[in-house]
């Protein structure tokens, strides 16, 4: 009985194609909608979390405010303190870092980041080299005039070959030069903020050769293994304004603002998807509208159907299943058409499509309920009519 109302449900509408589109344009565009607006948002939020993890979702980072001098606290050794005194932190590694103009013979590129970091910093953030090696402690210890740059600045500053080797001069008040050792293998952004285009060299050679203060420009503070990031950012924030206050620091925590962002990015989607929710409505009222003429077009049908014996069940069921056959139909064009949309807008955004599979469940769930729901009165309607009225009404 179920195949035979299906079949009859699609010779209906194939019947009748104009009024199918009519009838099927609300809940396939209130289905495309929600597909869109859910799948974009999953995207969005897997992007943003992609370039979070680049950066290290296990990395919390303290920068000391320009006012911190005077506290005499964020120097060096500090980082010990940090490390001994919170719980769950693998490390802590000082940076201090500038812009700088650098130059290759004639070949000068401007304002770029130059970075003092211990060598323990490049295992840390997961980097590895293209050419050439890391500095060692010892070569930090010692403060050689050696240096590590990114793959962009390599290509910038040695256009012709491998700059292992070769010496760059590096400008602050006057031109220092340095022994390129290593270049970088080349790394997504993270935040808007990349390796490729940065040079690093020994945190003691920087101190000595840039900077006239103790104070660390940023700790790079590690994560152990099976500690949640925001917690450990969390006491840290305690800690320091404990020992310094509030004033003379800054704590940015990527798993944090991660956290933050997938929060917002829900709340935002849920709230889209919601409005375009309202379309399924608006198509499920069309859908029972063109029920309803059908049942008035079909009363002849309705009445020879109940004089050879059909139940109110068995024509109520027919109808029943007509609207949700439409329902359905409507939703799966729809998902197909939000689909596509929405892998043509990650292209131009240059996304990865993520597809949302409770926009899916949602979706074809809301068209099935729709279509349960508003088909229910015109089914009753056919379903309570009696042969021999129908039969004169026809």
């Amino acid at each position: 009985m179920l195949r035979e109302n299906i079949h009859m449900a699609f010779a209906s509408m194939a019947g009748n194609k104009l009024r199918t589109l009519l009838s099927l344009l609300g809940i396939m565009i209130g289905v495309a909608s929600v597909v869109t607006i859910l799948n974009l948002g999953r995207s969005v939020s897997e992007s943003i979390s992609e370039s979070f993890e680049v950066g290290g979702l296990d990395t919390v980072n303290i920068m000391p405010m320009g006012n911190a001098r005077e506290t005499m606290i964020f120097t060096e050794e500090f980082s010990y303190d940090i490390e001994r005194e919170v719980m769950g932190i693998k490390e802590v590694l000082p940076t201090v870092s500038s812009y700088n103009h650098v130059r290759n013979g004639q070949e000068i590129v401007t304002s770029i980041q130059v970075q003092g970091v211990t060598s323990d910093y490049f295992a840390s953030n997961a980097l590895e080299t293209e050419d050439g090696v890391f500095f060692s402690p010892a070569e930090n210890i010692n403060r050689r005039q050696v240096c590590i740059i990114g793959s962009e600045l390599a290509e910038e500053l040695f256009p012709e070959g491998n700059p292992v080797g070769k010496y760059i001069s590096v400008f602050r008040r006057q031109a220092k030069s340095f022994l390129v050792i290593g270049v970088l293998k080349e790394r997504d952004e993270s935040l808007g903020s990349s390796y490729n285009n940065v040079l690093f060299m020994p945190y003691n050679t920087y101190t000595q050769r840039f900077r006239r203060t103790d104070q660390v420009g940023t700790y790079v503070v590690k994560v152990e293994d099976g500690y949640d990031a925001t917690a450990v950012a969390d006491d840290l924030e305690r800690y320091l304004n404990q020992i310094a206050g509030e004033d003379y620091y800054r704590i940015f925590s990527p798993a944090t603002i991660k956290e933050m962002s997938d929060n917002v990015m829900s709340t935002f989607s849920l709230f889209l998807a919601a409005i375009a929710a309202i379309s399924l409505v608006v198509g499920g009222i069309g859908i029972m509208n063109i029920m309803l003429v059908s049942v008035v077009e079909r009363t002849g049908e309705i009445g020879i159907r109940k004089a050879l014996g059909a139940t109110p069940k068995q024509i109520r069921s027919q109808f029943l299943v007509e609207s949700v056959t439409l329902s359905i139909s409507g939703g799966l064009i729809g998902l197909v058409i939000g689909t596509l949309l929405s892998l043509a807008a990650v292209r131009i955004a240059g996304w990865t499509l993520y597809i949302s599979i409770g926009a899916v469940i949602v979706s074809l769930s809301f068209s099935l309920m729709i279509g349960m729901f508003f088909g229910w009165y015109p089914a009753a309607k056919a379903a309570r009519l009696e042969p021999m009225e129908a039969l004169q009404r026809d």
